[in-house]
């Protein structure tokens, strides 16, 4: 395999992995300061938010710049003064924070609680979802009614929660879905996956546009664009399995894209069930067409059982795996994520790090240390969405994934994050692998494992344009890769010498823990602040350090070939000339 196809995995990693998801992005911009005059929302409780992420909770900045504090501030009380100025300035009236598309019912609620209409509505619609999928699991379980039944009520309360949170502007996500239907139904299947990449592609290309330059980095309500994003990504996965099932011959196929083919198109009812239904349409994740029928026609949990010896452990029959011990463990660590954001990312808002304190008067060292803390405060909104997310489906009994080396049964199927791994990671690779599991995921099945020519770059160019087209995108993409071939060096070059002893490979590990760390922060913090003057008023602070030491290390050490290449995908053909050998 190609060394440019070896290193579109990272590619996508790194373009997966990103702090986006689909929700609020208005609500975390730090615009220029030229225009740090404008009046601006009070901050939310709930502070910075993203999303994919775009986490749902919102920024302090509420798409507006931080004002600059005078150069003459009192030396006293300057580390208080600091934390003030980070804060939000004069509030225009506050109609402006309750401005939505959506309902209005919560208005009162948003109004007692302080936090904006929009946010309100999207975590009672997670919260309405998550007893709407107890119910759908115990009282609309396969066995009782039909897979019909289930896809209709799935797709009219997806459709309902929707119109809830964006009112009018839930068009575009219906008028993306009819569309492309339709060239499910009246493409070729030699050309449909094409078809179907190009039209949602480019209208969600679109709306990301439109949001630029007619909204400027900012829009007063709930921002639609995240959960076109969760349908684009469907529509196109949907559109290449149905190619792979129906337009290609099954021993070009590799095992993964064999597994997951469809060999019929779905009906008019299952593709909007696939797409809107109440588990995912919000926010996500993206899952596979066939996972999903499996799961809505009841064969989701005893084909992956199939997959177990279960006499050789004792049992006479198949076991029944109940949800409700992984559902309490996700609710668990949602309610302390949204603690930790309560506290810490009100406290440490991403606005800071344009701050005049920050740029001008904090020596170096406590900058490094304050964008570490800063970054990691604007981590718990994306674990709180993320999680519930996972919880809400598997409450709905989705998302099984099997049976664990310790023999505990698994709902990670869905998962779009380890925070543990996230946060213990050593390498750049372990930390991309678990976080925003799902769009890497995506971005593999989709772009890197099928072109022939420059994995990499159209990787990359696909990951953009699906997040959209702020300039910070583009700042963490280039940062992303020049730091990770720069971390691949170090690791191949230096790694063997530390693992002679237990002493030597503690040291390295908690190096490579605390260099991790510090260099996605420093690399990430362009993708949240999405401006391009912030962005460079960032790293001029930081003196470019982390652009600079990865140009020496790859200028200046010799590129080793890594230890674990990772192997193209097997097709059908090989798998067998193997077996008969």
């Amino acid at each position: 395999m190609s060394a440019e196809r070896r290193g579109a995995g990272s590619a996508a990693r790194w373009a997966a992995a990103l702090p986006r998801h689909p929700w609020p992005q208005r609500q975390r911009q730090v615009c220029a300061p030229r225009v740090c005059n404008r009046s601006r929302p009070p901050a939310s409780p709930l502070g910075p938010g993203e999303q994919g992420g775009r986490a749902h909770l919102g920024a302090a900045t509420h798409g507006h710049s931080v004002r600059r504090a005078p150069s003459g501030a009192a030396r006293a009380g300057a580390g208080a003064a600091a934390s003030r100025r980070c804060r939000m300035a004069a509030a225009p009236p506050s109609s402006l924070s309750y401005r939505t598309t959506g309902s209005t019912c919560l208005h009162p609620l948003s109004e007692l609680l302080g936090i904006p209409l929009d946010q309100v509505n999207f975590v009672a619609c997670q919260l309405f979802a998550l007893l709407a999928a107890f119910w759908f699991r115990i009282y609309l379980s396969p066995g009782k009614t039909s897979p019909d039944v289930r896809h209709a009520f799935a797709t009219i309360f997806g459709i309902y929660f929707v119109i809830f949170c964006f009112g009018w502007y839930s068009v575009h996500l219906f008028v993306l879905v009819l569309m492309c239907y339709g060239i499910m139904v009246t493409a070729s299947v030699s050309n449909i996956h094409r078809y179907s990449f190009f039209v949602a592609m480019g209208y969600l290309t679109i709306c990301h546009i439109s949001r630029i330059y007619i909204f400027h980095y900012g829009i007063l309500t709930t921002d639609f664009s995240g959960p076109l994003m969760i349908v684009t990504q469907k529509i196109i996965a949907l559109a290449f399995q149905v190619h792979d099932g129906l337009g290609r011959r099954a021993e070009d196929l590799s095992v993964e894209q064999h597994r997951l083919a469809v060999r019929v198109k779905p009906s008019f009812l299952e593709y909007l069930s696939y797409l809107l239904n109440f588990m995912s349409v919000i926010a996500g994740p993206c899952n596979n067409f066939k996972d999903y029928v499996d799961f809505i026609e009841g064969r989701h949990i005893h084909m992956k059982l199939l997959e177990v010896n279960w006499k050789q452990k004792g049992f006479h029959s198949l076991p029944e795996p109940s949800p409700m011990g992984a559902v309490i463990h996700k609710l668990c660590m949602t309610l302390v994520s949204l603690l930790l954001f309560l506290t810490l990312t009100t406290t440490f808002p991403v606005t800071c790090l344009v701050d005049d304190w920050f740029v001008h008067k904090a020596n170096f060292l406590t900058r490094l240390c304050y964008l570490y803390v800063v970054m990691q405060a604007s981590k718990p909104k994306y674990y709180f969405a993320w999680t519930l997310a996972d919880a809400v489906n598997n409450a709905a009994g989705f998302g099984f994934s099997g049976v664990d080396k310790n023999g505990n049964f698994s709902w990670d199927l869905l998962s779009n994050l380890n925070i543990w791994k996230i946060e213990t990671a050593t390498s750049f690779k372990m930390y991309l692998e678990n976080w925003n599991i799902q769009t890497a995921t995506w971005l593999k099945r989709v772009c890197y494992e099928r072109v022939p020519w420059y994995p990499t770059m159209l990787t990359f160019i696909l990951s953009a344009l699906w997040h959209g087209v702020y300039p910070g995108y583009y700042f963490t993409f280039l940062t992303g890769t020049l730091v990770t071939i720069a971390a691949r060096t170090m690791r191949n070059n230096y790694r063997h010498y530390f693992l002679s002893s237990k002493a030597l490979k503690l040291v390295y590990d908690v190096v490579t823990w605390a260099v991790t760390q510090l260099a996605v922060s420093y690399t990430v913090a362009p993708f949240v602040m999405l401006a391009v003057e912030p962005t460079i008023s960032l790293y001029k602070s930081m003196y470019f350090y982390l652009h600079i030491i990865s140009l020496l290390i790859i200028l200046f050490l010799p590129i080793k070939p890594q230890a674990h290449i990772q192997k193209q995908p097997q097709t059908l053909n090989s798998v067998n000339e193997k077996k008969k050998d």
